[in-house]
């Protein structure tokens, strides 16, 4: 049975992974595809490195091992060789700039917008992380959406990512990089799809029970079938009010939503002062505390306070 072990592991093994969907080796957009283009490079790099070095390691171990001619062989003392020792140290440099020289070249480049679009003027949307789900607000259009994201194709769009909470990881790997959203800061990410589409988006930082579920969608549509979508969103979504807001931003796993108007107008997460949701005894013990008096008694906007930071609003006493 032993002698089977391997074979039936890797076997086991490749089928695992050929479950896998690897969206990162299937780019949608020019930032997604640079990335890829170097994850190749890097890949080529290393296995270089690791062919040359278990061949080294195979033809000394075969060159020198013992046999019958050699069996009393007592080699002479060394005292260090300068060739060698400028080789071994001098060859890792170089590898390392070769890989350092294009990782820094495309992590500037995929932090503007896309080259080639330079010309097209980006659709601002702001992002909203909060446990557990994310909130799309479109200042321009005056819509908000939770857990997917509607975007046109070949138009490059600045999200900018805040979070109402915890720090939170926004990664939609078909599109473009990772980037971390965090409370009271901003931070800013271009992103453009090349085809209609739904990608997969996801939070890569984990964050309490709820981080399996905190997903989203983005949908690259037309440009014509986008300003459709928009003026249907204005015709027919309700409008957002404080208190549904308040309400979203409970810990809890909710699916999508789309509304009239956005939160930006009461609440700013990126804004140095703006109050931080943080729940801890929801996160410890959420599904035995949540109810209507507690989202009546935490979800309330409050002025951040001097004393606590702003960082604890909502705790239990």
């Amino acid at each position: 049975m032993k002698k089977y072990f391997l074979p039936l592991f890797l076997l086991s093994l490749v089928m695992f992974l050929t479950g896998c969907e690897m969206v990162v080796f299937q780019p949608e957009g020019p930032q997604a595809r640079s990335i890829l283009e170097l994850i190749n490079f890097s890949i080529v790099m290393m296995l270089f490195v690791i062919v040359v070095v278990f061949a080294l390691f195979i033809y000394i171990v075969w060159k020198y091992r013992e046999t019958a001619k050699n069996k009393d062989y007592e080699p002479e003392e060394e005292k260090g060789s300068i060739a060698l020792e400028i080789t071994w140290t001098v060859i890792p440099l170089l590898i390392v700039i070769a890989l350092t020289i294009p990782t820094v070249l495309v992590t500037f480049a995929v932090e503007d917008v896309p080259k080639g679009y330079e010309d097209k003027e980006p659709i601002t949307i702001h992002v909203t992380a909060a446990d557990w789900k994310w909130i799309f607000s479109y200042p321009e259009e005056d819509i908000q959406t939770v857990n997917y994201v509607n975007i046109p194709i070949e138009t490059p769009i600045l999200f900018k990512l805040t979070s109402a909470s915890t720090m939170q990881s926004f990664w939609v790997p078909q599109l473009g990089g990772q980037k971390y959203a965090m409370a009271n800061m901003e931070n800013e990410l271009y992103l453009l799809a090349e085809r209609p589409g739904t990608f997969m988006g996801r939070n890569t930082n984990f964050n309490g029970q709820g981080y399996a579920y905190m997903d989203f969608d983005v949908v690259a549509k037309t440009e014509a079938d986008y300003e459709k979508w928009v003026q249907d969103v204005k015709q027919t979504a309700p409008t957002l009010t404080e208190e549904k807001y308040m309400h979203i931003l409970y810990p809890g796993v909710v699916g999508r939503m789309t509304f009239n108007e956005t939160h930006l107008q009461w609440v700013n997460h990126a804004d140095h002062d703006a109050q931080i949701f943080l729940h801890q005894e929801t996160y410890r013990n959420y599904y035995h505390t949540k109810g209507e008096g507690y989202e009546r008694e935490y979800n309330t906007i409050e002025p951040r306070s001097s004393e606590e930071g702003g960082h604890n609003h909502g705790k239990r006493d």
